[in-house]
């Protein structure tokens, strides 16, 4: 393990957002020995500065999984893992649809699996992508969720989802801003679909399902044109109390890690 990993203000387990927003998105978690980079959608250098703001180089991660082909999730992860040797996973159908441009190792999307010590749970979303699986990790008893780029949710996704440690959600639109945007209408209905993004309520909704007092919670791909953080302020702050944590990613600074104590 790197001298990078080993640096007291790195948790033993956590989450940190690297950016998140439709100009690119990573996230990290991190359980036990293994640090796991869910998505780059940011160039070689970027990327590289993005974890360097965390005390951490590209050789300090175990794996890179990738949610779906979109390129704000996508478009960096081939250089980042070729350049440095980091193992890929995505779903079968994530690498058909990215047409040989991913080095990937393909999961079953209804099919756990293992990393090191850490569980891998691939959730399904309804999201327009070939594939696309959102995630759930799984170490000692301790579950770290990642959840974005999904337009409804489903009765699977409240039961994968619940009893979480700590989780990242999507936040993405407000839909009267979405609506009275300056997106064309056919990107606007994409948006606000079922297999769009999820709007501050539908998010606001989902997480009354799943709040518990020991969850910490961080908001993400939120949108800087259809969203605003006064918005998700007025809807999300009254949770606060009732949850571990509560903070916001935003698209050029990401979110420091949320730590969970697994010692």
């Amino acid at each position: 393990m790197s001298e990078a990993l080993q640096a007291p203000l790195l948790p033993h387990g956590g989450l940190a957002s690297l950016g998140s927003g439709s100009r690119g998105n990573g996230t990290l978690v991190r359980l036990g020995d293994e640090l796991l980079l869910v998505d780059c959608g940011f160039n070689l250098k970027g990327t590289q500065q993005r974890l360097a703001r965390l005390g951490l180089r590209p050789g300090d991660l175990t794996a890179i999984l990738v949610t779906h082909e979109h390129a704000d999730h996508i478009g960096g992860v081939a250089a980042l893992a070729q350049r440095f040797g980091i193992p890929v996973w995505c779903s079968h159908g994530t690498q058909r649809a990215a047409r040989g441009e991913l080095p990937a190792r393909s999961f079953l999307s209804d099919q756990p699996f293992t990393i090191g010590d850490v569980r891998v749970h691939p959730v399904t979303v309804p999201h327009d992508a070939r594939e696309p699986t959102q995630f759930v990790f799984e170490r000692d008893g301790y579950r770290l969720g990642v959840l974005s780029d999904l337009g409804c949710v489903t009765p699977h996704v409240i039961e994968q989802f619940q009893a979480l440690d700590a989780l990242l959600l999507e936040a993405n639109h407000d839909r009267r801003l979405l609506m009275n945007g300056r997106y064309p209408a056919s990107v606007k209905r994409r948006v606000a679909s079922d297999q769009g993004h999820l709007s501050n309520e539908q998010s606001e909704a989902l997480l009354k399902q799943l709040e518990h007092p020991r969850l910490k919670l961080v908001l993400g791909h939120i949108s800087l044109e259809n969203n605003d953080i006064d918005l998700l302020r007025r809807l999300f702050e009254p949770f606060r109390p009732r949850l571990a944590g509560l903070g916001y990613a935003a698209q050029d600074d990401g979110h420091d890690w949320i730590v969970v104590d697994t010692d």
